[in-house]
């Protein structure tokens, strides 16, 4: 994209020039386009259709090509929060429920090292500051009710907590009957197996919540194997994989919710595929076979 900020009339020029066909667009849609999405993000979406050196596009690549892959990645990612919000919610809820209700006469049993380890304590402790409980609502309320206390109970910090944090604090508890009485509720049997699996949904949650590139996500290691994940073609890395865990969690929490998931993912698909270039995409990057 070069070192040099280019108008939105010399991004035009930059994108003829290197061959992209403009001409299903008014130069005034070209322009809001560009406005809207930003040059150097739709670049993130124009190298699938470029040649192998990147510098040009293929011969006869549309504009409406690429923005219609956009949507359709923007389109895939809202679909996927809604399910990856219930998948939070519930493990956040176990979290809290079960070791909270072992240590009843505890409620701040999260920042106790007899309990968790202690670099996650110590970290913790530093992150719980006066900023912390500003920032967060209820956490300002409990302290103002009741100022001796250094923290808030469970059930009200790790409503504060983002996901990877309450993975975080998942994996930082010693008593391993705890950890392995939750993963069990996911049937999941093995706690290597299960924080693998669990983190690829923290990682497409991010993709999503950060407006990243979702289409051609790859995971970098192989998802863990599990009975009831009947992966395609035995391919564990893929988005199609990832979709597969999401799926496989969400039966544990409501069948119903999974039904809802499956009809909305095999819409989408339906609705995007009968665009050659999307199908393309679908098969051979996302991997989602029918």
């Amino acid at each position: 994209m070069g070192r040099v900020a280019l108008s939105i009339d010399n991004q035009i020029k930059r994108l003829e020039e290197k061959g992209l066909d403009l001409s299903c667009y008014e130069t005034s849609k070209l322009k809001e386009i560009l406005l809207d999405i930003g040059y150097y993000r739709l670049g993130f979406y124009t190298y699938y259709f470029m040649d192998d050196e990147k510098e040009n596009f293929l011969n006869g690549i549309k504009i409406s090509e690429i923005i219609e892959l956009y949507y359709m990645d923007i389109d895939l990612k809202y679909i996927l929060m809604k399910y990856i919000n219930r998948i939070e919610i519930n493990f956040r809820t176990k979290l809290i429920y079960y070791p909270s209700i072992i240590n009843k006469q505890d409620p701040f049993w999260f920042v106790d090292e007899a309990l968790m380890k202690k670099d996650f304590v110590e970290d913790f402790k530093k992150r719980y500051d006066d900023n912390f409980k500003r920032d967060n609502l209820m956490l300002k309320k409990h302290h103002i009710n009741h100022p001796a206390d250094i923290y808030a109970p469970a059930w009200k910090t790790f409503e504060y907590l983002s996901f990877g944090s309450i993975i975080t604090l998942f994996d930082a508890i010693k008593d391993l009957e705890i950890k392995n009485r939750i993963s069990k509720l996911y049937q999941v049997n093995d706690l290597g197996k299960f924080m693998r699996l669990i983190h690829a949904v923290r990682q497409i949650r991010n993709i999503c919540a950060h407006s990243n590139v979702l289409f051609d996500f790859s995971l970098p290691q192989s998802l863990s194997s599990h009975p009831k994940i009947n992966y395609n073609k035995g391919d564990r890395n893929s988005l199609d994989a990832s979709l597969k865990v999401i799926a496989f969690f969400l039966e544990s929490i409501s069948i119903n919710r999974l039904a809802e998931f499956k009809s909305d993912i095999y819409s989408f698909f339906e609705k995007h595929k009968v665009k050659p270039h999307l199908l393309e995409i679908i098969r051979n990057h996302i991997k989602y076979l029918d």
